[in-house]
């Protein structure tokens, strides 16, 4: 007997297939495209998923490592079109240019900004804001040290955690750090030529502090006002609360870097961004597959 014709209306068992493993094809988006956000994209894109990856920058510009993610086959960055509302019930994120990109799972990965206006200067100075900025700071401190020939003495400015662990990380790379809350007006800079960054730092009543190097640790505030669209909580100071696993509030969305808060401390003060990244990822998979993640060879 010979096989029954198929109808215009009915699919071939290869199309059915192929419809369904597209359907199933995970989506995943990245509000934000910050190391927390890059180091997500590695760790999927290092491991068996076969999932699409699009990832909403709020930069214009295209720095070289968003580039080198954006080649990759399953990845798209879109730049300049920074998440601005999510909708949770129909798993879907509008951009400010009002594109719509649906998901599967969404990671807000937006960061943080600092709560006031730069110290006049600041960009001479080494600056301390997450666990990650530790090696680049130890890094600088080596090169001061070798010009100097001696131990660097370190003017620190800053309150709270991040001042904290600033000043462990100068004592530990053998600074002699000397700390103050008082917020300087302008930064001294170093004689033209110099290889060394800032020296010293100048008050509003025009007293200063002089060093070898300046540090600002000053406070930061997790960037979360897409949460509020999705009516995540949020810690009380600032931050979208996430378990240990990640997750927010509101299934399906996810946060890392400096934007969660876990225990109402910003995360970029717990973990390390790579950190982070290899975790979470992890989840992802295992909630967009059901399986956990498997490390590519």
């Amino acid at each position: 007997m010979s096989a029954p014709a198929l109808s215009p209306t009915t699919s071939s068992p290869t199309a059915a297939t192929a419809s369904t493993t597209a359907a199933a094809r995970p989506r995943i988006v990245i509000a934000g495209a910050g190391p927390a956000a890059q180091a997500l994209v590695r760790h999927l894109t290092r491991t068996p998923f076969a999932g699409a990856i699009t990832v909403l920058s709020n930069r214009d510009d295209a720095p070289e490592e968003l580039l080198e993610l954006a080649v990759l086959p399953q990845v798209s960055v879109r730049f300049g079109q920074p998440a601005s509302y999510i909708d949770a019930e129909d798993r879907r994120v509008t951009t400010a240019d009002g594109m719509e990109f649906t998901y599967d799972q969404l990671v807000i990965a937006t960061g943080s900004a600092p709560a006031d206006a730069p110290v006049e200067g600041a960009s001479r100075c080494l600056s301390y804001s997450t666990i990650d900025d530790a090696a680049r700071l130890g890094d600088a401190i080596k090169d001061v040290t070798r010009v100097l020939g001696r131990r660097p003495l370190g003017i620190l400015v800053g309150t709270g955690s991040a001042a904290g662990q600033a000043e462990a990380v100068l004592r530990a790379r053998g600074v002699r750090p000397v700390r103050t809350t008082v917020r300087p007006a302008a930064v001294v800079p170093t004689l033209a030529g110099s290889v060394l960054p800032a020296s010293g730092i100048v008050f509003e009543d025009g007293s200063s502090m002089n060093g070898d190097l300046v540090v600002l640790a000053e406070e930061r505030i997790a960037r979360d006002e897409l949460a509020a669209t999705a009516g995540l909580a949020t810690a009380p100071g600032g931050g979208i609360s996430i378990g240990q696993d990640f997750r927010t509030s509101m299934p399906g969305i996810w946060a890392i870097g400096d934007a969660a808060a876990y225990d109402g401390v910003r995360l970029g003060l717990l973990v390390a961004s790579g950190s982070a990244a290899s975790v979470c990822a992890s989840q992802l998979l295992q909630a967009s597959l059901g399986r956990p993640l498997a490390a590519a060879a």
